[in-house]
């Protein structure tokens, strides 16, 4: 008892020091640490905080390798306890990693080496657990076919031991795996049987607002902006109700967003001074609200200024990115038609000017345009002109030619295979 009351001590005596003579604390844990606990309650205990304490001065100082290293050393003594002890302390360990900046790849080398190792004493429990969070890392290095060929693997042993929860977990990983890879179909199917799996089992409340994130996400792409809003209204709940501020936060953006998209800027304003937007308040929300402002003034100079002013807040979530690009396009085009619509045959300058834009960038959205048949018309490029066709003139000539065109492409394809074969 009185080892344990020295370990206690020695760790009191280490917090006290962390901050201002991290060597000397560091130096005090791992003094803890070199003992072995044996089967001892109280040198148990101060074991377990040792081992914590010390893996948050390394996270305090950004000392990756060392908390990697803390990691794998600490094993051997970890594979003494309950195997529910052990892997709650493994899953501590590895989340102090998500606070240290730039330290991905190391994150991904430790879970692999603890996934050796919870296959080698055989607990599938952790492993299972472990390769469900080499998942999320994969997806955060964007190593999508990684993250599903482990995804697939854990699927079929999840359902063949009919784990409820963590299948609940995995299917919601593929979802956002294939909604990455813009595989709508799929991600929908992998969010069905999430949902399906979820309706049998508790679903904590960080889980289901998870669920109901991606519900809203999906239903966005789809451009069902209204069902996606009242899902983002679910997730918000639910990140509020555990204090995940981040990822409540993004659920807030994205109703917003949906607001946006609707062109509804009454509801913008609203939500901007509702209670919950008070508790997240920040420059996100002020760059929606820049957002919001130029679409309803149908203004792209106002646009492009807000994007500018809030890169960071608007350029680095993918899914708000994604689908503001969308709304530009949008907007650039129902601009562009606007200003064309008077004549027959326009200078590309001139539109650029209306329009407030670099000629270059019009002139390649114009291409665009043609390609996608918003407009009938040709771009003269020699005279940096857009001559515009009536539907009928464009018709009757453009199209036969496209056929005629198509067609003997086709005979010279089957010429070309019939010449390659009499060669062989």
């Amino acid at each position: 008892m009185a080892e344990g009351s020295s370990g206690e001590q020695l760790i009191a005596e280490a917090k006290k020091v962390s901050s201002t003579d991290p060597a000397q604390a560091e130096k005090l844990y791992k003094e803890v640490l070199s003992k072995p606990p044996g089967v001892n309650e109280a040198a148990l205990r101060d074991y377990e905080n040792a081992l914590i304490g010390l893996g948050e001065l390394y996270r305090e100082h950004k000392k990756q390798q060392d908390l990697a290293d803390l990691v794998k050393t600490s094993r051997q003594t970890l594979s003494t306890f309950a195997k529910a002890k052990t892997a709650k302390l493994v899953r501590q360990l590895l989340d102090l990693f998500a606070d240290i900046p730039n330290s991905l790849e190391t994150q991904i080398s430790t879970t692999k080496s603890c996934i050796e190792w919870a296959v080698s004493e055989k607990r599938s429990f952790l492993r299972q657990n472990l390769e469900t969070r080499l998942v999320g890392l994969y997806m955060q290095k964007q190593a999508y076919y990684d993250a599903l060929t482990l995804i697939n693997g854990l699927l079929k042993e999840l359902k063949r031991m009919d784990d409820k929860l963590t299948l609940v977990e995995v299917q919601l990983l593929e979802s956002r795996v294939y909604h990455a890879l813009t595989n709508q179909p799929k991600a929908r199917a992998a969010l069905t049987s999430a949902r399906t799996s979820a309706a049998s089992v508790y679903t904590p409340p960080l889980l289901q607002a998870g669920l109901d994130m991606q519900s809203g996400m999906l239903h966005a792409e789809d451009k069902d902006f209204n069902t996606a809003f009242s899902y983002f209204i679910e997730a918000l709940e639910g990140y509020h109700s555990q204090d995940d501020t981040p990822r409540a936060a993004a659920a807030l953006q994205y109703m917003l967003l949906c607001k946006i998209m609707l062109n509804l800027v009454d509801d913008v304003n609203s939500l901007l001074t509702s209670k919950q937007a008070q508790k997240y308040q920040g420059k996100n929300l002020e760059a929606m609200k820049a957002v919001a402002r130029a679409h309803s003034n149908r203004s792209l100079e106002e646009y492009e200024q807000a994007l500018s002013d809030y890169r960071y807040e608007l350029g680095s979530d993918v899914f708000i990115r994604n689908h503001l690009r969308r709304l530009y396009d949008a907007m650039l085009e129902q601009n562009l038609v606007k200003v064309i619509e008077p004549f027959s045959r326009v200078e590309i300058e001139h539109v650029a000017k209306m329009v407030g834009l670099d000629t270059i960038q019009v002139e390649r959205k114009l291409s665009q345009m043609i390609l996608d048949k918003v407009i009938i018309g040709v771009l003269d490029q020699g005279a940096g002109c857009l001559i515009v066709f009536d539907e009928t003139e464009r018709d009757a000539g453009y199209d036969a030619a496209l056929a005629t065109i198509e067609k003997l492409s086709n005979v010279v394809d089957v010429l070309y295979t019939n010449q390659a074969s009499m060669l062989e």
